[in-house]
């Protein structure tokens, strides 16, 4: 199912909602959400089931600020030919610390970040991502000030 022909009900909007942030963090964290909605633990799988499947929830994890675990990131945006999007992001999503990748309308078409326990690491990997991919034109623009915002979409 893609999510084009996906309608979502209150129901999976009230899910969605409630979480994209402060998921529970028990031993059944969708039994303790489908409490607070009224519904039983089983159902709120079901459908958090099928709003991954359908691609309107990409994933379910943490989100960790890296320098408080002693870990770097950086923005990278890439030069890519068209006919090498694929391959390009292909090779970048399979390093581990990759955590957004995207095209965008530019010169600097590709976009991805990168988080690592060094920055040396982070410099390594782009160098191995050009030699792989025959991509060269690789910026590094690591932040110099970092201002998070709390995302939260209400639907």
């Amino acid at each position: 199912m893609n999510r084009d022909n996906l309608t979502m009900d209150d129901t999976d909007k009230a899910i969605i909602n409630r979480i994209q942030s402060d998921f529970p963090r028990t031993e059944r964290p969708f039994a303790e959400i489908g409490k607070e909605l009224g519904l039983d633990e089983s159902q709120i799988i079901e459908r958090v089931a099928r709003l991954k499947k359908s691609g309107i929830i990409r994933r379910i994890g943490g989100n960790f600020v890296p320098d408080k675990l002693g870990f770097v990131s950086t923005l990278c945006a890439a030069r890519v030919p068209e006919d090498k999007f694929q391959m390009f992001t292909d090779t970048v999503n399979k390093y581990p610390g990759v955590t957004h990748n995207y095209l965008r309308e530019n010169d600097y078409n590709v976009w991805f970040t990168f988080i690592s326990p060094s920055m040396d690491e982070i410099k390594a990997n782009l160098e191995e991502i050009a030699a792989k991919t025959g991509v060269e034109d690789i910026l590094n623009l690591p932040a110099t000030n970092v201002y998070k915002i709390r995302a939260q979409f209400e639907l």
